[in-house]
């Protein structure tokens, strides 16, 4: 049975072993700069670290003056541990689900978490400008960064400071969100913001059989402990339903875990220091300067130290009503497909941060529905009639944004 050409081409995209912490991103660009040639788009790379290529393929609008439309979705994907796995990782082994190979199982790292996403914007784009020689009102963007599973530093954090990507008159990005094994599509409008912070506690030492006051230990475990209540005060409102009985998500709350803890040296000798990480992230709701200014506080009181390693500061959220003249179109092309649409916080962190506070909207969107959440698990797979799907689905919801007037 022969492969479809769409697919064969992201079974191609997902052999790029652009795979951290050394992402073959010279191989990825070169494959992306084919699909441009192939599909008569505009190309341009830029790198603003060494090795770390920002890539755009445009498709210039009637009426390019107006804000355009990004595509975003980037290009490395997180380690392996290839013993877990039951096919090789970056083989993208073609698997079908039953004896009449009425569908496939494509397994591949990156191929939930985006290379999905990147490439439905590709085929969509094929469909709409070669296929059926449609033009767009807006010009769009696909947009393809480095890095943002490390934080996208080197990626979209300098991409949106540019003056290239002023260039752009960006008015509304679409980039990834997340599958649900349930039936609604979610779209996530926002997301929590990461807080990682190690407190560093420092006191007086001496032989561990006596009564030695001061101690760096008594001065953390107070700040443990008030953040783990913290932890236990946000964790029962996610458990209780909302006024309508539904039940809360994730980016509802603020989660907090400890996931660092270092002191000592050996049993019998009281340590001079001791530090505790935390990985916090807080939802918009929050209101972060504050939020902060209470961790601050929270250390002095107990005479130690706050380590901010990392610290988001912007809790932008995109409308998903009437004031945002792009989400009409967006919810009329997906209830078109017979999605119901699920709104959301992410709980996690994408590059959409970056670009939400550069002012511009995003949308956060993966049409995997009914289908289990694999990003940066062993044996991530996506079926093939689920990537048919989501040319589909991408080729409707660009169609509609990219002809809002």
């Amino acid at each position: 049975m022969s492969v479809r050409p769409s697919v064969q081409r992201f079974i191609e995209y997902l052999r790029i072993r652009t795979v951290q912490p050394t992402p073959d991103y010279s191989t990825c660009t070169k494959f992306l700069q084919r699909q441009a040639q192939e599909l008569g788009l505009d190309f341009s790379v830029k790198e603003y670290v060494a090795g770390k290529p920002v890539v755009i393929l445009s498709w210039p609008g009637t009426s390019p003056e107006l804000p355009s439309i990004i595509l975003n979705s980037h290009t490395d994907v997180v380690p392996v541990f290839e013993e877990f796995w039951d096919y090789p990782p970056f083989d993208a082994a073609r698997v079908a689900t039953d004896a009449q190979g009425t569908d496939f199982r494509i397994y591949a790292r990156g191929s939930q978490d985006m290379k999905i996403v990147g490439h439905g914007y590709l085929e969509a784009i094929r469909r709409l400008k070669v296929e059926e020689r449609r033009q767009m009102l807006r010009t769009v963007h696909a947009v393809f960064v480095p890095d943002e599973e490390i934080g996208g530093h080197d990626g979209m954090q300098l991409f949106v400071e540019s003056k290239e990507f002023a260039a752009l008159n960006a008015g509304l990005a679409l980039d990834e969100g997340m599958a649900n094994p349930g039936k609604s599509l979610r779209v996530f409008y926002g997301e929590r913001a990461p807080c990682w912070v190690k407190f560093i506690a420092r006191g007086n030492t001496g032989h561990g059989s006596q009564f030695i006051e001061g101690t760096a230990a008594e001065k953390l475990v107070p700040i443990v402990d008030h953040l783990m209540q913290l932890r236990q005060t946000q964790l029962q409102i996610y458990k209780t339903p909302r006024d309508d009985g539904s039940q809360r998500t994730l980016g509802e709350v603020t989660t907090a875990n400890l996931t660092l803890l270092s002191s000592g040296v050996q049993h019998n000798v009281v340590p001079e220091n001791a530090s505790a990480g935390f990985d916090i992230r807080m939802t918009p709701a929050a209101d972060y300067a504050e939020f902060r200014r209470d961790l601050e506080a929270l250390a002095e009181r107990h005479g130690a130290e706050a380590e901010f390693v990392q610290f988001w500061d912007d809790n932008s959220t995109t409308a998903t009503d009437r004031s945002n003249p792009f989400w009409p179109a967006f919810e009329r092309a997906v209830t078109a497909q017979g999605f119901d649409v699920l709104k959301e916080i992410f709980p996690a962190a994408t590059d959409s941060r970056y670009l939400r506070r550069a002012g511009v909207p995003a949308l956060g969107v993966t049409p995997l529905c009914q289908a289990p959440i694999l990003l940066h698990d062993h044996n991530e797979f996506v079926k093939e009639s689920e990537l048919l799907a989501a040319i589909d689905f991408y080729a409707a919801v660009i169609a509609a944004v990219a002809n809002v007037h």
